[in-house]
């Protein structure tokens, strides 16, 4: 064992009883790394391979010609929250748009355990399985401590990663309820330019809350599970009623009449809400991702339904170009938002209007006329004159 070493916790007169070993670092340092060892090695060190930088024009062929390791680095470029990469992102955005529009979105949501990225893996396998592309994008909570994500959805759908016609890309829902922001929107976006016929849209499961993912696809999917409230419960607004279609999942063994049942109690709460889209009856179905039964059905018999009436009556059109406009309202807040809160006078100002509200010298909505009173006197010229991007923020 002289390529190991006890850890610090070990007991220190145990022998070689204490089971835990740590291994030594490569000394000499390895891939651009330095020495584990701590001693000035003489080990040449591997040069470092940096990966060419590429233009606005390399990105948008790539894209197009359907280059996964470039629509790849197009999505992080827009993911990025550095300034330096938001023009080049939106250039790429502005010289993809006439590519984009003709894929089918739908969007799936549910309850934390619903199986969610079980059904998208069966559902997306089967898709690539009768000749389509598809791709997920799968959003991963991240943690209010550490800010960080596990991003492990890729990793759970090991069928579906295996297919040659398939693109799965997890991203940090960031804090944002449902994880979906402006750069969802944008990354959908470049998976239609990139060719993909369908587009999976999975979100954070956090219940009835969730509605932004209702505001980027076509088609919105609620899974839900069974013995998950009364009628009375389900009946209670919220993503409920924005929902296409609803599925009982794990509908399989033992568990399947309870599924039935469950199914049959969400048909008469769906009888007393208004269908989501026009023209278009909300009905509840059960599947099981597990086993395989009733997915295929439900994409063939609903979604492919919906998407062929929607398009004839003219109901997509209609509600992508309103989900347009409502991106942009969006975006226009988000850039205000961020220009009140990184102005210089108002990070000045904030602490004393915060005392004297905290100790009650100032009502809550005077310290807001105050406040929106510095910012528009001070910063708001001052920000615009500037261009300060919407994303120069965090």
């Amino acid at each position: 064992m002289s390529d190991t070493y006890k850890p610090e916790w070990a007991p220190e007169k145990d022998s070689d009883k204490f089971a835990s070993r740590v291994m030594f670092g490569v000394k000499g340092g390895h891939d651009g790394m330095p020495d584990s060892s701590g001693e000035n090695s003489q080990t040449k060190r591997a040069a470092v391979i940096k990966r060419k930088r590429l233009t606005v024009d390399d990105y948008v062929e790539g894209v197009l010609n359907g280059d996964r390791m470039i629509l790849s680095r197009a999505i992080t470029l827009v993911e990025s929250n550095a300034p330096v990469h938001f023009e080049v992102a939106q250039q790429v955005i502005q010289k993809l748009l006439p590519y984009t529009g003709k894929s089918t979105r739908v969007g799936i949501t549910g309850v934390p355990g619903a199986g969610k990225s079980t059904f998208i893996e069966a559902l997306g396998t089967k898709l690539c399985e009768a000749g389509q592309k598809v791709a997920v994008l799968a959003v991963d909570p991240s943690s209010t401590v550490t800010k960080g994500s596990i991003l492990g959805d890729k990793t759970r759908m090991e069928n579906l990663s295996r297919q040659d016609n398939a693109f799965i890309r997890p991203s940090p829902s960031g804090g944002t309820l449902g994880g979906l922001t402006r750069k969802s929107r944008e990354t959908l976006l470049l998976c239609e330019a990139a060719g993909y016929d369908t587009i999976l849209v999975e979100t954070v499961g956090v219940g009835q809350s969730e509605t932004t993912v209702r505001s980027m696809v076509d088609f919105f999917l609620l899974v839900v599970l069974t013995g998950a409230g009364d009628e009375l419960q389900g009946m209670k607004k919220g993503v409920m009623e924005l929902a296409d279609a609803i599925v009982v999942n794990k509908a399989d063994g033992d568990n399947r009449p309870k599924a039935m049942v469950t199914r049959a109690e969400y048909e008469r709460i769906l009888h007393f809400l208004r269908p989501a889209t026009e023209n278009w009856k909300t009905n509840a179905y059960t599947c099981s991702a597990y086993t395989g039964d009733g997915i295929m059905e439900l994409w063939d018999g609903v979604v492919s339904k919906f998407m062929e009436q929607g398009l004839e009556n003219g109901v997509i059109s209609e509600r992508r170009k309103q989900q347009t406009l409502s991106w942009v309202y969006s975006m226009v807040e988000e850039h205000l938002h961020n220009l009140f809160y990184r102005s210089p006078s108002i990070i000045e100002y904030m602490p004393r209007v915060e005392d004297e509200v905290v100790e009650g010298k100032l009502s809550a909505t005077r310290a807001v006329q105050e406040l929106i009173k510095k910012f528009s006197a001070t910063s708001l010229k001052a920000g615009i004159d500037n261009d300060i991007t919407p994303f120069d923020i965090k």
